[in-house]
């Protein structure tokens, strides 16, 4: 399993040296957007719309737009000084609370964290602990240059991460439209809802829930392609050296034609005008 980061948590004078690794993931089926003509994947370019030109990573720089049209610049190696000042630091526990005392709205992403070396025993001091007392831990630490709050908990015989949303990152059901005041319900209906609700309580076992679009997509490709119902993407076309060549010999050609100086006729000589004799008289 892929190390996504290394650092040490710390609760009180106890150090545990961890490693962490994505506990999910995203198992959507990606589709490609293709050119509807030719079939080709089409490529989606960065762009500035005043200069009109294709931008380059190297390019690019990162700004806080403070005010329309206004920004702060914000330097590569300011951002990573800052980052690094902070991913120096320890993951320190500062509470322990209750897992139900968390509403599942504020829960992001998990995390499985493993002992990294010399911290096996260390691990197994927090992870008994926790268990024992039914606690998780509330800590703060950087993953991928944010800063995140985040619980420790035991998930079957492993720590867990979860990073959960700051109070100002969870909006407020007050701005939610429609929202329903106290409707008055008959006691009949009310009973007949719990009733439903009973019947269909059971344990949760994960494994029964499918993603049933998912497999259906997936089928549906599977059908297609058994059937030969593929397409090709066009090949970019590849310059011919020796069509060019000869384009480019045409083309001299025309142009040393058309520039090249018209001879010049020859002077025609001039012809000599014809003398004619005088007549003589006649004899008298």
């Amino acid at each position: 399993m892929h190390t996504m980061w290394k650092g040490t948590i710390s609760f009180g004078l106890v150090n545990i040296p961890v490693k962490m690794h994505a506990a999910t993931e995203n198992k959507d089926v990606k589709l490609r957007q293709l050119h509807k003509e030719c079939k080709s994947p089409v490529k989606y370019e960065k762009v500035c719309p005043v200069c009109e030109k294709e931008v380059k990573n190297e390019d690019i720089v990162k700004a806080y737009e403070y005010a329309k049209n206004k920004f702060v610049v914000l330097d590569d190696e300011d951002i990573e000084a800052l980052k690094k000042e902070q991913e120096d630091k320890a993951v320190e526990i500062v509470d322990f609370v209750k897992l139900e005392d968390i509403d599942p709205i504020y829960f992001e992403k998990s995390y499985y964290l493993s002992p990294n070396e010399g911290g096996s025993k260390a691990y197994s001091l927090l992870r008994s602990a926790l268990n024992d007392t039914g606690k998780i831990g509330i800590a703060k630490m950087i993953i991928r240059s944010k800063e995140q709050l985040a619980v420790i908990r035991v998930y079957e015989n492993s720590l867990v991460v979860e990073t959960i949303h700051y109070p100002d990152e969870v909006r407020s059901v007050q701005d939610v439209p429609n929202i329903p005041e106290e409707v008055k319900i008959e006691a009949k209906e009310l009973d007949t809802a719990k009733m439903l609700i009973e019947q269909l309580t059971t344990e949760f076992e994960p494994e029964k829930y499918n993603d049933d679009y998912r497999t259906a997509l997936l089928d549906l490709i599977e059908e297609k392609k058994n059937k030969e119902q593929t397409e090709t993407a066009t090949d970019k076309p590849v310059p011919d050296n020796v069509t060019n060549l000869m384009d480019a010999l045409q083309a001299s050609l025309e142009r040393a034609k058309s520039e090249k100086p018209k001879p010049k006729q020859p002077k025609q000589p001039k012809r000599k005008a014809k003398t004619t004799a005088p007549k003589k008289k006649a004899a008298t």
